[in-house]
């Protein structure tokens, strides 16, 4: 009998552990992963130039290019038409396609500013802060429009 009991409960737990997640080889999972390491990437820079984190030089222009090269990403993994009711994206993603794809654009472009203001020496804040308050304005920009909050 206790084994038995056993067998349904981990049998119930394996069940519900596989409902509500989402699948990582998914566009919306893919996406979510990208987005995340973008969001670390940039923590860490911010970190840097706020003194949350030891600032270094080399590392900060190894981050940049890090976040340059994630900011290409994600935007292929938006499907044609909405793909997930779990997903963090309002409509507009998807009824708003040239506003977004402008967007996305234009954090490639600050991206890219930031690696080129991360590779002038000596590394000084003042030449970087602009630049990463740039990438965070234009994600900002976009959070208001196409993410729910």
């Amino acid at each position: 009998m206790t084994f038995k009991y056993c067998s349904i409960v981990l049998l119930a737990c394996l069940v519900l552990s596989a409902c509500g997640g989402i699948d990582p080889d998914s566009p919306l999972g893919q996406r979510k992963a990208i987005f995340k390491q973008m969001l670390s990437t940039s923590e860490e820079l911010s970190g840097m130039l706020k003194g949350r984190v030891a600032f270094n030089g080399p590392r900060f222009a190894e981050a940049a290019v890090q976040l340059d090269a994630l900011a290409y990403q994600p935007w292929t993994h938006f499907a044609q038409a909405k793909d997930s009711d779990q997903s963090s994206a309002t409509d507009a993603v998807w009824h708003k396609q040239a506003r977004f794809q402008a967007l996305a654009r234009e954090l490639e472009a600050a991206t890219g500013e930031l690696v080129i203001a991360s590779q002038l020496q000596p590394y000084k804040a003042s030449h970087l802060t602009p630049a990463v308050q740039k990438v965070q304005d234009t994600c900002s920009a976009c959070h208001k429009v196409f993410r729910n909050h």
